[in-house]
């Protein structure tokens, strides 16, 4: 497995190091209580709707087990369009 931000001479970062950049970005961004798990939901939750294999989220989860991925990340499907729009709006394409 590759490091996505590895650091300049190959190899892992610490994650004491990441932890405190993710603050100072999310602090500089004013985006209060964001968390990474978050992210990672997210992305589990569009390539999802997307109709991409659970195998192939778990694996881009880092996850070894598919139940791992359905339990914690798939769990639930859209099932109020006034949610969908309200959060379309807010985020929608176009802005």
């Amino acid at each position: 497995m590759e490091a996505v931000f590895p650091i300049s001479l190959g190899g892992w970062r610490d994650p004491s190091i990441v932890r405190r950049v993710w603050r100072q970005v999310r602090d500089d961004a004013e985006i209060d209580g964001l968390v990474s798990h978050m992210l990672r939901k997210t992305v589990a939750s569009f390539l999802d709707d997307s109709n991409v294999a659970v195998r192939k989220i778990s694996d881009q989860l880092g996850h070894s087990k598919i139940s791992m991925t359905q339990g914690r990340y798939l769990s639930r499907r859209l099932t109020d369009r006034q949610t969908a729009e309200v959060l379309e709006d807010m985020f929608g394409a176009d802005k």
